[in-house]
């Protein structure tokens, strides 16, 4: 592995291959809280970049190290993605249907399923660690970072045009974040399984 243009190249590409799943949820959680604050914005943004780098860094230990285990395990990902976020997507959908009608903001996604969305969709990038497999723990590290400063622009990117669009169906927003999440889930899934 040479340090050149086109490995940074290829790590912001899967930079933004991976935070495809990422900006959709992030684009979830911008509807269903459309006054979210910047600092906000930046935490969650910030919990899908973390987990973006640190699931290659997992894969490539795991190449390194467990690669037996890991093999056998790669082939629930996509039932767990599907998982996680139809239980937290189902659970949006239903704060919306219950909601009464009252004009209020969307309570805003919790830390605990903030970090389970972070899983859900940075799962699948446990499989990079095999794609930098070659690579020496310094550039898979740089790559990680690469990796995960793609996600946050592109996440920070989902959140604010989710609140623009979330102010606008502030009474529906949860019920379109539910769908989105569920729907995320599904396609993870599909793409995983077939």
């Amino acid at each position: 592995m040479e340090w050149n243009a086109l490995f940074f190249v290829n790590s912001a590409l899967l930079g933004v291959g991976l935070a495809m799943d990422a900006f959709s949820v992030s684009l979830a959680n911008g509807l269903n809280e459309p006054h979210m604050e910047k600092k906000r914005m930046c935490l969650i943004a910030g919990v899908f970049a973390f987990f973006q780098a640190a699931m290659p860094l997992i894969g490539w230990v795991c190449v390194h190290t467990l690669v037996q285990y890991f093999a056998v395990f790669g082939k629930f990902i996509p039932w767990i993605a599907l998982i996680l976020l139809l239980f937290i997507g189902g659970k949006m959908l239903l704060d919306g249907i219950k909601d009464d009608g009252t004009e209020q903001e969307g309570q805003g996604v919790g830390m605990t399923a903030l970090i389970v969305q972070g899983i859900a969709t940075s799962i699948d990038a446990l499989s990079v660690g095999f794609t930098i497999a070659e690579y020496g723990f310094a550039a898979a590290l740089v790559c990680a970072l690469i990796i995960s400063a793609v996600t946050f622009v592109i996440c920070m990117g989902g959140l604010d045009i989710g609140k623009k669009f979330g102010t606008v169906f502030a009474s529906k927003a949860s019920i379109l974040g539910g769908m989105i999440l569920s729907l995320i889930g599904i396609e993870i899934f599909v793409t995983g399984v077939f």
